[in-house]
């Protein structure tokens, strides 16, 4: 259940970056956003935690910044394995991160709470 609220907020945080970013270009279907959503959701869950790992002197040394380039990339390689997700450039993706992340924190924080309300 929580794989698939993490998947629907993809879906939304896409939509939202298409409507408020310049040079964030989704077009396609219904069916083509759950992809994409998809499609982000594997790509942060299996290549990621490999490039953090490889990237953790950099993130050490720049105190976690580094991290949003690592988003930012990760969104870019998104971009290349989805023909309806245009990005063009760096700050669209930067502000498409921005967004995403958002998104994810807000279900994160509210699965969290949701869980811990039924502990008592």
């Amino acid at each position: 259940m929580y794989i698939l609220l993490r998947i629907l907020a993809n879906c939304v945080a896409i939509l939202i970056a298409t409507k408020l970013i310049p040079g964030f270009i989704f077009s396609g279907s219904s069916i083509d956003l759950l992809t994409a959503g998809i499609v982000i959701g594997l790509i942060n869950a299996l290549v990621k935690p490999i490039i953090e790992i490889i990237a953790l002197p950099v993130v050490f040394l720049t105190l976690g910044l580094f991290n949003i380039v690592i988003n930012v990339g990760l969104l870019l390689l998104a971009d290349k394995f989805l023909t309806q997700l245009t990005i063009r450039g760096f700050w669209p993706a930067f502000w498409g991160v921005i967004i995403l992340s958002i998104m994810n924190h807000l279900i994160s924080h509210l699965h969290r709470d949701k869980t811990d309300s039924n502990k008592f």
